[in-house]
């Protein structure tokens, strides 16, 4: 390839960088003054790039219509903003910092829900600016003019951005805020107003951000979840809360999409998640991030010690009776929707271990629900095994994958632990996602079904029903186990833990690997219920789900995850029949669970909320 297509290249990986830089200013700002990881920043992106369409094509395209859709569309996303801040968020700033992720969740079905009725679901393109039509000649080879206007645009932000941190009264407050933000209420700042600016301010960034994207993207309904991960990505290579490390990550990243794509279509998204991967293991604070003050992030109301009260045997005694004459009451339908559920409450168990006994918070628990989910399918599909060798064997690998997996995200904490296990589910997933010999890729793995003795829903059912009990029962004396006490104190204060002698990293290491093999279990479950594997079981989605779950039901409670995995299934399956406002009913239900139940469902329950961990 020639020098001059090679400059090309970087000049537009350069127009790309300046967009993501724009969205992870905006991010990493609310991030840094909220503590909010505000999930539904990337759908702020898409309002701005619909909004400019909007306003560009009707006025024909004149050539002041971009001009107008540049001024407009920010501030009308900000506005949003503002409302989205005053209306729910304001309202649980003290709750634990993985509820207003639920509840952005939440915002980014009801926003995607709403730009589908409005502009449809077709993918639209926005008119070139009349000013920018063309291109020049570089090196002899043409590049369009707009990428250029694009390029210029990130450099003037952020020397704005700088002066009005470091030369504005607003800005220094910003800047104390991210420090300290108790001590500024000390001193009378109102911390309403501040906090409610920013959150305006970020979400004016990213519809900036999609504005100037606009012309050069295809408009989707989808496209806000596709720019949040690599916004992600950006902060935290970056390091939170720093404008220059965003910029730098956000080049980086960018150049390595548009080389990656020349050099390696197939991988280039591993090679960013990859490169995040590398920075947080040497630098876990991100290029240029300094070390949160704290451990792992607050997840929500402590996990304690297991233990059953007598409403609570009671209340199981009850459910098992339900659940072993589900099959003999009800269609063939709800039988296998029972089973499904089974296999989501255990995959929600299963991160609860890590969140609320261990307070960690991982972005990437599906990478071991998907493993065992392929491990199983492949050994049966590939490897000629019997369905119940496969079935036995496919927790083991997930934990394998989740022991070499935890052995580095185990060194960092908070957020950057988080991100970590993003990562490296997200390179799990690419390469299951590109590797069409061994996993099919994107056409999965069919053909995976129970054998003959389980082939009916009812037998299948009660064989995930025995195989959940057990490992219900093991959970539980884990959790309840010497072992599970000193994961809690870990949680608790690991320092110290560290200080009575217990060895902090080996014991989330086994943890991580424990979480990761009943995860395993549950995507082998699942696996045989669906009857085939799709990359998506490794997916963003699939390791958000079970985070819902665990957040509904209620972190503190034994048994609040596997209530949250039925509830938010049966949600869907309920919102399902109306397909049409599948989002926007899901997102304001999960929405007002937040806003009414800050604890879970659990936490509603005043025998689970303050008696009883069952």
């Amino acid at each position: 390839m020639s020098p001059s297509l090679l400059f090309i290249q970087l000049l537009s990986g350069l127009a790309h960088a300046m967009v993501l830089f724009l969205i992870a200013a905006g991010l990493s700002l609310i991030f840094g003054v909220t503590r909010i990881v505000n999930f539904a920043h990337g759908s702020f992106y898409m309002l701005g790039a619909y909004l400019a369409y909007t306003c560009i094509t009707a006025l024909g395209g004149a050539a002041w219509s971009f001009g107008l859709a540049l001024l407009a569309a920010p501030l009308a996303v900000a506005a949003l903003g503002a409302v989205v801040e005053r209306l729910l968020l304001r309202r649980i700033y003290r709750a634990p910092e993985l509820y207003p992720f639920l509840l952005t969740f939440g915002l980014v079905l009801i926003l995607q829900d709403a730009v589908r009725h409005v502009w449809g679901a077709a993918t639209r393109i926005t008119p070139m600016p009349a000013l920018f039509k063309g291109a020049i000649a570089i090196l002899g080879q043409a590049f369009p003019v707009y990428y250029l206007v694009v390029i210029a645009a990130g450099p003037l932000v952020g020397l704005g951005l700088w002066l009005l941190f470091s030369r504005t009264r607003w800005g220094i407050l910003v800047r104390a805020a991210t420090e300290d933000r108790e001590m500024l209420a000390a001193l009378g700042v109102d911390q309403g107003r501040l906090l409610t600016s920013v959150f305006v301010f970020g979400a004016w960034l990213a519809g900036l951000g999609g504005t100037l994207a606009s012309p050069v993207v295809a408009l989707e309904p989808g496209m806000d979840t596709a720019v949040i991960v690599q916004v992600f990505v950006v902060v935290v290579v970056g390091g939170m809360g720093s404008f220059l490390g965003s910029l730098l990550a956000a080049v980086m990243i960018a150049e390595l999409n548009a080389f990656g794509v020349l050099w390696l279509p197939g991988m280039s998204l591993v090679l960013v998640f990859a490169l995040m991967a590398v920075v947080l293991i040497a630098r876990p604070w991100g290029l240029l991030g300094t070390a949160p003050a704290g451990g792992h992030a607050e997840v929500g109301a402590a996990a304690g010690v297991p233990r059953l009260s007598r409403a609570g045997a009671g209340g199981l005694a009850v459910l098992l009776v339900g659940l072993g004459a589900l099959p003999l009451l009800v269609p063939a339908y709800f039988t296998l929707l029972g089973t499904e559920i089974l296999a989501l409450a255990l995959f929600a168990l299963s991160l609860n271990g890590l969140l609320g006994y261990g307070g960690m918070i991982s972005f990437g628990h599906a990478a071991y629900f998907g493993v065992g989910a392929y491990a199983a399918a492949l050994l049966v599909t590939k490897g000629g095994l019997p369905m119940l060798a496969a079935f036995a064997a496919a927790p083991v690998v997930a934990a394998l994958a989740a022991a070499v997996y935890g052995f580095f995200c185990v060194r960092l904490t908070a957020i950057y632990f988080a991100m970590l296990t993003l990562a490296f589910a997200q390179i799990t997933y690419t390469v299951a996602h590109q590797w069409y010999g061994f996993t099919g890729g994107d056409n999965g793995i069919l053909g995976v079904w129970p054998a003959a003795a389980l082939s009916t829903p009812t037998r299948y059912y009660y064989f995930s029903l025995a195989v959940t009990g057990i490992a219900v029962v093991a959970l539980w004396r884990v959790a309840a186990s010497p072992f599970g006490l000193a994961i809690q104190a870990i949680r608790d204060d690991p320092r110290r833990a560290l200080s009575v002698g217990i060895d902090v990293r080996l014991y989330q290491l086994v943890n991580f690997v424990l979480s990761g093999f009943f995860a395993g279990l549950a995507g082998a479950l699942y696996a045989f219920e669906k009857g085939s594997v799709f990359p998506d079981f490794l997916g963003l989605v699939k390791s958000v789900d079970p985070l819902v779950m665990v957040l509904l039901g209620g972190s503190h409670a034994f048994v609040g995850p596997a209530l949250g995995a039925a509830v938010f299934r049966s949600l869907e399956t309920g919102v399902g029949f109306i397909a049409d406002y599948w989002g926007l009913v899901l997102g304001g239900i999960l929405t007002l669970l937040v806003l009414v139940f800050p604890r879970g469902i659990m936490g509603a329950l005043p025998s689970a909320g303050r008696k009883s961990r069952w």
